[in-house]
């Protein structure tokens, strides 16, 4: 669609991709718009006839038939007006709904490097509010941009008709104004923009905020954050009030121009018709009621063209989110795994954040099938980077990895992941009950099955201590619990999954010591048969590894088991002896 991030969506690109699709729904919403057109120009037609003929001849039968008429003319006009409303305006809903859908499917789709530079308020932005612009494509307002046209032309020509010379009069303010009106549209669009940018700014601070609340308090930072939150809202501000004072622009001229200096005119240019008896008083009527329906699409068009100008720049950066590539739009991505042995291989392994900045330099080893391989050394060395590439979720820049003898990046990211189980060190739990959040990777598991989940990784140690149970709500992030509860869940998490390749960072940090006895067993057990990676600051939970690789500076410094790195008294022996003094 378009040619890239930083270009515009154009009209063309809207219409293909929103439009068309709905045009059977936007043709029965111009056809209800130009019947309320058509019948809002009966009411100045009908006051002529009743002026020049019916009052003047005294006919009292076409009186009742012209009141009936316009009656019927304003029921047409009401009951218009409600379909248009109900269809389109639910409609549009409808499309918003879709859209936010097709927009957080495509941000999961997105690798975690994305993620990592891009703020997750800023992201609920994008998909909560950029969109709601296009209630005014689909909704009523595209196709009364559309129906006001027409209508504005079609009438247009009844005024010719009724009295060129004062229609001629019409055209200098309507020029003026349609000049002024492009001219703000043009400047409205980068600011509706930035807008949405700033809106999406706002909303990451502000999310940041209240998810930290107890690190702000516990530092006493919450001017600090008030006045960073302050400078956001004010920058919003300005940039709305630079809005409001273009479509005020827009506005005042269409008052002062078309209401103003147009039926300022009309009125003397048609008393001067009157007095010289070129035109009726009942024409003079009908021609002012007739420039009122001429007008008032013209006005609503100024205020919709505002509004379709914000939908556009909406709609732009929906378009940057769309057009980013997702993980498995990779074409090399061809391989489909359903069963893994787990035989993971790194071969020259390198990988940089940031370009020229290796974190990892040349990293070779193998992990067998089922065996255990724990990462150490000093924080930042790359341990989790190894973690994080074993995982799929980062990829190296050199060398390969391999699974099963299958190079990794070939791999299927959903098939290979279906395969794959994770305890973080700071593992997430989402709001609801401890249940939901254990049957997350699994929500059809039988409840045996969750019970050996549960029972495994003791949560029910601290559960049946509960009135609810597994039904106990944990809060935001698990907040209601503490951190080695926490840690305990999501254990029994990875262990509903039954993964065949098991990455475990820090997944005891955060246990108590009794605790962490529990969990060791339980953990000994779960990683029996699957390929393990265990990143452990204490040592003494990974003596039973079948390697240990030391890693310093992005390489491996060390390699193997417990008792052979204790002999050589090099790094890991430095480390486990000072750990074992404290």
């Amino acid at each position: 669609m378009a040619k890239s991030k930083l270009s515009n969506i154009t009209v063309g690109q809207v219409f293909k991709t929103i439009i068309w699709p709905k045009r059977g729904l936007l043709l029965l919403g111009l056809v209800l718009i130009l019947l309320r057109s058509g019948a809002s120009v009966v009411l100045p037609k009908a006051t002529q006839y009743l002026l020049d003929d019916v009052v003047i001849n005294k006919d009292m039968y076409m009186l009742k038939v012209v009141v009936a008429v316009i009656v019927g003319a304003i029921i047409v006009q009401a009951s218009t007006s409600f379909a248009l409303t109900r269809i389109l305006s639910v409609q549009a809903q409808k499309l918003i709904a879709q859209l936010r859908v097709q927009v957080q499917k495509k941000i999961l789709s997105l690798p975690i490097n994305y993620f990592d530079s891009t703020k997750s308020g800023a992201l609920v932005s994008r998909i909560m509010t950029d969109v709601e612009g296009v209630r005014n494509l689909v909704g009523t307002g595209f196709v009364q941009l559309i129906g006001g046209t027409i209508t504005a032309i079609f009438v247009l020509f009844l005024l010719i008709d009724m009295n060129a010379k004062l229609t001629a009069f019409i055209f200098v303010p309507v020029v003026v104004f349609g000049l002024i009106a492009m001219r703000a549209f043009g400047y409205l669009r980068p600011i509706f923009r930035k807008r949405g940018k700033l809106n999406a700014e706002v909303t990451g601070r502000l999310t940041e905020t209240l998810n930290g609340i107890r690190v702000i308090k516990g530092f006493g930072a919450e001017l600090q954050e008030i006045v960073t939150f302050e400078r956001g809202v004010d920058e919003l501000y300005q940039n709305v009030k630079k809005t409001l004072t273009a479509t005020a622009l827009v506005q005042s001229s269409a008052t002062f121009l078309l209401a103003g200096v147009a039926s300022t005119g009309i009125l003397g240019i048609g008393g001067y018709f009157i007095i010289e008896d070129q035109m009726s008083s009942g024409q003079l009527v009908a021609f002012i009621g007739l420039l009122a329906v001429l007008i008032a699409p013209i006005v609503q068009m100024s205020n919709i063209g505002s509004q379709i100008t914000e939908a556009f720049a909406g709609l732009d950066r929906t378009e940057e989110i769309m057009m980013t590539k997702a993980e498995d739009e990779d074409e090399n991505r061809t391989v489909t795994i359903d069963k893994t042995h787990g035989d993971i291989v790194f071969n020259e392994v390198t990988f940089a954040y940031d370009e020229g900045v290796d974190v990892l330099k040349k990293i070779s080893f193998k992990a067998p099938p089922g065996s255990v391989t724990a990462l150490v050394g000093s924080s930042g060395s790359g341990k989790s980077t190894i973690a994080g590439l074993a995982a799929t979720f980062l990829k190296p820049i050199e060398g390969q990895i391999t699974l099963d003898g299958i190079d990794l990046s070939t791999v299927n990211l959903k098939s290979y992941r279906r395969n794959l189980g994770v305890v973080l060190q700071d593992d997430f739990l989402f709001e609801g009950t401890i249940r939901e959040n254990i049957l997350f990777p699994r929500p059809e598991s039988t409840d045996e099955e969750l019970k050996i989940a549960v029972d495994a990784a003791y949560v029910s140690e601290f559960t049946d201590r509960f009135e609810d149970g597994l039904d106990t709500l944990i809060g935001e992030r698990g907040v209601k619990l503490s951190g080695g509860q926490r840690q305990r869940i999501a254990i029994a998490r990875a262990i509903l999954a039954n993964p065949k390749i098991l990455i475990l960072d820090e997944a005891t940090s955060n246990l108590d010591t009794e605790s962490e006895t529990f969990i060791q067993r339980s953990l000994a057990e779960l990683m029996k048969g699957r390929t393990t990676f265990v990143i452990a600051h204490r040592l003494s939970t990974i003596r039973q590894a079948d390697q240990i690789l030391v890693i310093e500076e992005g390489e491996i410094a060390e390699r193997g088991t417990h008792d052979e790195l204790i002999q050589k008294e090099g790094r890991y022996y430095q480390l486990y002896t000072y750990q074992a003094r404290i």
